[in-house]
């Protein structure tokens, strides 16, 4: 337990902000994981609704600091191609079923 005044003070604000900076981790994961199990499922247009969902998620957390920039960057890039490769898969099987 620290023992001067500014530490004292320095732990109570890191404190708070372990709550918010896990708070963001965790929306995070849950839009992720939202987003990934639609695409599992299948579900196309309910996980093109979701993808803005998770991006201004991902943003948010990028412009508090709490994942870098580019970090952000990738894990949009790749659930975007997830969805178009989910969105080519429809579109060919609904070439080859007519």
């Amino acid at each position: 337990m620290p023992n001067l005044r500014t530490s004292i003070k320095d732990l109570r604000q890191t404190k708070r902000r372990t709550v918010f900076n896990d708070r963001l981790r965790n929306r995070i994961k849950k839009a992720t994981k939202r987003f990934n199990t639609l695409i599992e499922e299948k579900k196309l247009d309910e996980a093109t609704k979701a993808l803005p969902q998770v991006n201004k998620v991902l943003d948010k957390a990028a412009k508090k600091h709490i994942i870098k920039k580019g970090n952000a960057s990738r894990n949009k890039s790749r659930l975007a191609s997830k969805l178009n490769k989910l969105a080519q898969d429809n579109v060919n099987t609904s070439k080859k079923s007519d």
